[in-house]
């Protein structure tokens, strides 16, 4: 049978998903990641388990079909340093590392953050890649002499696999380093990093082809020699391809990870508090938010305060709680925060404890702070005009319904769950394919979506109340715990 191969590159797991043209998804494979944290706020993987994983799930695909063509996503915008050899000098810094706070307030005196922001569209932040550039400068200055190149998690898996360094446009936007509007590597910013604009390879866009797998890349994976491999594309970019997210309005709430939420629109949305990317369909936008911790917490406070116990344990335990968590209230902030707050020393907490407290009423607290989170994005876009048409919720949180009805709740609209297991890999493929001829059209994408269910909303006017308590919460505790 031929084929067409979608890898993720992801920050718990490798994933795979093989996919017939003709009838849809056949097979997929995971592999687990083992991130590191060796300090507060540092988050670290190894771009060798990733190879090692690819390796794996290739070596297994080529077993029994014959693959027509490779598209790759993953994490963005991680950093990864390459010696002349394409060796990592160091483990990624992941994109929710939080240790370049010092580097984030001095690159802010070095260039006009509003013009920056103008061109970029993100300001600098705990996700632009400048402030982690002079962190490694400065704190690995070995690594930094020997770096020769740099990129990101799927263009390093796309070198591994073609001897060809690119970058894919979204790495580039989300980077900080790139002027969207001369689509050009932005001169003052690689500048006022300290990064010389050789070690960045040349742009190009998710669709392109820009490389073919090589003899070595053959022998490490099985995949035939000369198979076109695609630039790659941002996880939630593929993600939102796979879901539907193909018109103007529609919204995706991604429950992975990281929590991102991501509107499809016909124009550029530059603010701030928001980051901007590329969508993969020509023409479309994809203002977006990402906070650093959604699943990564729920699965913290599984190990650490619930060890032994299921995650549909849990969830019963949440639902014998109340909306609004019976006055407790959690700021999900374990990781710092990415957007829309941009503060990589915030920290998590809980309020509104009390004797009576229960172990389910803190982990409600826990799904309600994510879905209050994605309300505060919300509110954002509204102030650009912008309202969703309808909205969608992927990846593994989208399994629990409590979680999605809590969701639903919370933004007082309706939510579409969807059959579309390991969509950013799904999508990855589908462009893939494309790219290889294998599909026609952009259209093609909506025979990979399926409406597992629709939930309206609930409890309105108490997630109100709650939501309220969240948003006072973080000024009340900013710098409390400094």
């Amino acid at each position: 049978m031929s084929v067409v191969l979608g890898l993720d590159i992801g920050t718990t797991s490798t994933k795979g998903v093989v996919i017939d043209p003709k009838s849809g998804v056949v097979e997929s494979l995971s592999r687990p990641v083992a991130p590191a944290s060796r300090a507060p706020g540092w988050f670290e993987e190894d771009p060798e388990q990733w190879w090692r994983n690819v390796c794996e799930i290739c070596s297994e695909v080529t077993s029994r079909y014959e693959v027509a063509s490779v598209g790759i996503c993953g994490m963005v915008p991680c950093v990864i340093l390459m010696d002349e050899e394409g060796v990592p000098l160091m483990p990624s810094i992941q994109q929710n590392d939080a240790r370049a706070g010092v580097e984030i307030a001095v690159l802010r005196e070095r260039l006009d953050e509003d013009e920056i922001l103008r061109r970029t569209g993100s300001g600098i932040t705990q996700q632009s890649v400048g402030p982690t550039l002079l962190w490694i400068a400065d704190h690995e200055p070995g690594v930094w002499s020997r770096t020769r190149q740099i990129c990101g998690s799927y263009d390093f898996i796309v070198h591994r696999l073609t001897n060809t360094h690119s970058i894919e446009s979204n790495w580039a936007l989300e980077s900080g380093l790139y002027d969207f509007r001369t689509r050009a590597w932005a001169a003052d910013v690689l500048q006022a990093c300290g990064c010389d604009a050789r070690l960045l390879a040349p742009v190009r866009d998710a669709s392109a082809v820009v490389g073919r797998v090589t003899r070595a890349g053959f022998q490490d994976t099985g995949l035939p020699e000369g198979t076109p491999v695609t630039a790659g594309g941002a996880d939630h970019v593929s993600a939102a391809l796979a879901s539907g997210v193909v018109r103007d309005g529609d919204l995706l709430v991604k429950l992975g990870g990281a929590g991102d939420i991501l509107m499809c629109t016909t124009e550029p949305v530059v603010d701030r508090r928001l980051y901007l990317d590329y969508h993969v369909v020509p023409g479309l936008w994809l203002p977006n938010g990402c906070m650093a911790s959604s699943g990564t917490l729920v699965r913290w406070f599984q190990s650490q305060l619930a060890r032994g116990t299921t995650l549909s344990e849990l969830d019963a335990e949440a639902g014998e709680s109340a909306p609004g968590a019976r006055g407790v209230t959690c700021l999900p902030y374990f990781l710092g925060e990415k957007t829309p707050i941009h503060d990589p020393d915030a920290r998590g907490a809980f309020t509104g404890l009390h004797l009576g407290t229960t172990r389910g009423d803190v982990f409600r607290a826990v799904l309600e702070s994510v879905g209050y989170a994605f309300r505060h994005h919300l509110e954002v876009l509204a102030e650009h005009g912008l309202t969703p048409r309808r909205i969608r919720v992927a990846d593994g949180g989208s399994k629990s319904r409590l979680w999605v009805q809590i969701i639903a709740g919370i933004l007082g609209a309706q939510v579409e769950t969807l059959e579309v297991p390991d969509a950013s890999a799904v999508g990855a493929a589908f462009v893939g394919g494309l790219a290889a001829g294998a599909f026609d059209g952009w259209d093609e994408i909506e025979r990979f979506v399926t409406v597992r269910s629709r939930v309206d909303p609930e409890d309105q006017l108490q997630y109100s109340e709650g939501y309220s308590k969240y948003r006072a919460l973080y000024p009340a505790l900013r710098g409390a715990g400094e």
